[in-house]
């Protein structure tokens, strides 16, 4: 048993096996218990399911406290509720995708699932990539800084958005001239078997568009990756703890959609505080670096850091209140 000690990134292999064991516990219970068969998920519902995802992640944080200590609880816990907030922006463009494809609310579950599957792989390998940059080239860390600082200031100042209409999308398009696509839904099918149009007495494979939704949803994201991997780096370098609270984060990213989809507009103010969080992170590093000689205590930056964000969800829903009542007299 000597090899559950051996070092892997920083933390012993034990500790890796435990993670992923219980990922793979929420991920089998899920699939497994709750959801075997594709149905629609409701509001009530997905309430739920966010409670409990977000349960587990605290309940693991309370697990690090025990076993690493509170420093490192606290830097899981600010990189947990950070991508948690990320992912909000992510839930509204995972919305306009469905729109466009009109993918019924009982088949999204199906999509989201698999979405987050990959999106574990893809964020395993961008954070193996960002660790081993960070740990040889420091400097990197305060260029991710400096993106963080832009980014968080382009956000304040947004420019006028354009239209959210995918019929233009040029990597639409691309798929469908690389791959075989039905022109319609086959349940929740991702692949079927059809007469090939060059050759009617030959069976092809055809990609569904469904599984062109599979395929945008995972692509959106990477591009949402770009802010928040250098985000979690710019709070700690630790892989475990990036790791972990990305992916504890992305587990509820699925629940998360079906409880904001139907009142993202509530939270529109949010983004301006997802925007000073930002700056905060990436401002940090060069105080940590050249006013404190060292980190900025793990305690400070989550207190900060949740108070932003708190702050732009009831004022988001102060703000938003009135459209509320219309709605209902």
């Amino acid at each position: 048993m000597d090899f559950l000690v051996m070092d892997v990134l920083g933390k012993p292999l034990w500790m890796w096996a435990i993670f992923m064991t219980v990922v793979l516990a929420l991920i089998c219970f899920d699939l497994g218990v709750l959801h075997k068969k594709d149905q629609e998920i409701g509001v009530k519902e997905s309430l739920r399911l966010s409670a409990f995802y977000i349960t587990a992640g605290c309940l693991f944080g309370a697990w690090i406290w025990y076993t690493l200590g509170s420093e490192s609880a606290l830097l899981f816990y600010t990189g947990f509720f950070i991508e948690k907030s990320l992912s909000l922006d992510n839930v509204f463009v995972i919305s306009l995708i469905f729109t466009y494809f009109a993918i019924p609310r009982m088949y999204q579950h199906r999509v989201l699932f698999w979405g987050i599957i990959g999106v574990i792989v893809l964020r395993g390998i961008m954070i193996g990539l960002g660790t081993h940059v960070v740990s040889n080239y420091a400097w990197t860390l305060q260029i991710f800084a400096a993106f963080l600082i832009f980014t968080g200031i382009k956000m304040l100042f947004p420019e006028k958005e354009g239209s959210d209409d995918l019929s233009d999308s040029k990597i639409i398009a691309w798929l469908r001239r690389i791959m075989r696509v039905t022109p319609e839904l086959h349940q929740q099918k991702f692949f079927v078997k059809a007469a090939d149009p060059k050759n009617p007495n030959s069976m092809v494979w055809f990609a569904t568009p469904l599984f062109l939704t599979l395929c945008m949803v995972e692509l959106s994201d990477v591009i949402f990756a770009v802010d928040s991997i250098p985000a979690i780096f710019a709070i700690t370098t630790d892989p475990f703890i990036v790791f972990t609270s990305n992916i504890f984060a992305i587990l509820g990213l699925r629940a998360l959609y079906f409880a904001l989809s139907a009142m993202v507009d509530r939270f529109h103010y949010l983004k301006y505080a997802l925007a000073m969080v930002l700056v905060f992170i990436g401002s940090k590093v060069f105080l940590a670096e050249y006013v404190w000689g060292g980190h900025m205590p793990a305690a400070l930056s989550l207190g900060i850091t949740f108070g932003l964000l708190t702050g732009g969800v009831f004022y988001s829903m102060y703000k938003t209140r009135e459209e509320v009542n219309k709605t209902y007299d």
